[in-house]
């Protein structure tokens, strides 16, 4: 057995805080405390009896050795009521230890063998004495184990008191040994208490960090909502700009041709080319309710849909008007397209509405990685730093253009300048159309 120097029971501050094996253990020594004496005892005392006429016990020591038992067993149970309202070093814990050492001295003087009563001294000092006395008791202890160790005391003769000597030795260096070690656990087990301390607290702020990162993700889920709610409005409203709104403009020019006309072919003409415009209006506000792609797309390709629109635009707005096509033709995504699509629609009623232009150039620009669509007129021109802000019958313009591109990871660019005609560009990447 090792002393318990420093265990649970001796610091109780250090036993509430140490996790749940060192609680275990203090229940153990706990019991061993109030119990173990007496067991110890009982061993000492029949171990005694066995020995008593090998070691030549008179009828005084035999008397006095039972004396001295049955007042050990009254002192421990005198004890055992006492400690309840003293668990840890006190006046009648002192009186208690030195008692119990004097009284296993004196019966170790009458047999070695209760030395297994003894032992108890090196049990509890800690718990029992002041730590000024820990050392004294535990040294005390040690004198009575050396004694028995030596064949019983007193020493007899220089030979004996050489043994005597050589043994308090040895239990002096066990003594400091199982002290030093003692004191590494119970600073090991304080280091991980601790330990576990700072983890709890750090898995309560994880904890909170978590909540809070929940409740984060909520508020942008709910604005990433809100967002794409405005988006999808913004582009219902880009659509019908430059679908439904074109179209009736183009309608409401066609009829006012017919009012003034007074040629019934003329006036037939143009109703035809007013219920055309109808009926591609009518097909585009379907596709764009749908978020499809535009009605020219639907069975065309994005060069196939320019030309027919350029060629469209300028038999409507009676300006000449050229489609030219450079680089390698790929399917592209159906964005892209949709994309530029919608931009040269917007920069052709623009044209029509503002330029007053007699040509107008439109260009699709095939490279490696990008490409280009590039509208040029040679209307009146303007100022682009000078634009008077969107009103509300005015349409989407330049700012529809610009965020169409900016959609697809793309820009806009407008170079005007009044009397030498305009000319838009808008660039964005090329992705290809995935089969």
């Amino acid at each position: 057995m090792t002393p318990d120097l420093t265990g649970p029971a001796a610091r109780p501050g250090r036993e509430a805080a140490a996790p749940l094996v060192g609680a275990r253990l203090g229940v153990g020594w706990a019991a061993f405390h109030r119990w173990g004496p007496y067991a110890l005892l009982a061993i000492s005392t029949l171990a005694a009896g066995a020995t008593a006429s090998a070691l030549h016990m008179t009828r005084y020591e035999l008397v006095a050795a039972a004396a001295l038992t049955a007042a050990g067993t009254a002192l421990q149970l005198w004890w055992g009521h006492a400690a309840r309202t003293r668990p840890g070093p006190s006046t009648a814990g002192t009186c208690y230890y030195t008692l119990r050492w004097a009284l296993a001295f004196a019966l170790t003087w009458l047999n070695p063998f209760y030395a297994f009563y003894a032992v108890t001294g090196y049990f509890g000092a800690e718990r029992l004495l002041p730590r000024r006395l820990v050392r004294v008791g535990l040294l005390a202890s040690a004198v009575t184990m050396s004694g028995s160790q030596s064949g019983g005391l007193p020493p007899h003769g220089p030979m004996g008191w050489v043994v005597f000597g050589a043994l308090f030795g040895v239990n002096v260096t066990l003594l400091i040994v199982f002290t030093h070690l003692a004191t590494l656990e119970e600073e090991r087990a304080v280091e991980q208490t601790e330990t576990i301390s700072e983890l709890e607290r750090t898995n309560v702020r994880l904890q909170q960090a978590l909540d809070e990162n929940a409740a984060l993700h909520a508020q942008l889920l709910v604005q990433a909502r809100e967002a794409g709610v405005a988006d999808e409005r913004r582009r219902l409203a880009a659509e019908i700009h430059d679908t439904i709104a074109q179209g009736l403009a183009g309608i409401i020019t066609q009829l006012q041709v017919v009012s003034v006309t007074r040629t019934p072919d003329t006036a037939r003409e143009h109703l035809a080319r007013a219920q055309e415009l109808a009926r591609h209006s009518l097909g585009e506000a379907r596709r764009s309710v749908q978020n499809l792609s535009p009605v020219a797309l639907a069975d065309a390709s994005l060069p196939e849909a320019l030309k027919e629109l350029v060629a469209a635009w300028s038999a409507t707005a009676g300006v000449r008007a050229e489609f030219t096509v450079t680089g390698t033709v790929e399917p592209l995504h159906d964005e892209v397209e949709a994309t530029l699509l919608r931009i040269a629609q917007e920069a052709l009623a623009n044209t029509a509405r503002h330029a007053g232009a007699s040509r107008v150039g439109v260009t699709l620009s095939y490279m490696d990685d990008e490409m280009t669509l590039d509208v040029r007129d040679d209307g009146r021109g303007f100022d682009p730093l000078a634009l008077p802000p969107r009103s509300a019958e005015g349409g989407f313009g330049l700012g529809g253009m610009h965020a169409r591109a900016e959609r697809i990871v793309g820009t806009v660019a407008v170079e005007s300048e009044p009397g030498h005609g305009t000319a838009v560009s808008a660039r964005v990447p090329l992705v290809r159309h995935e089969l």
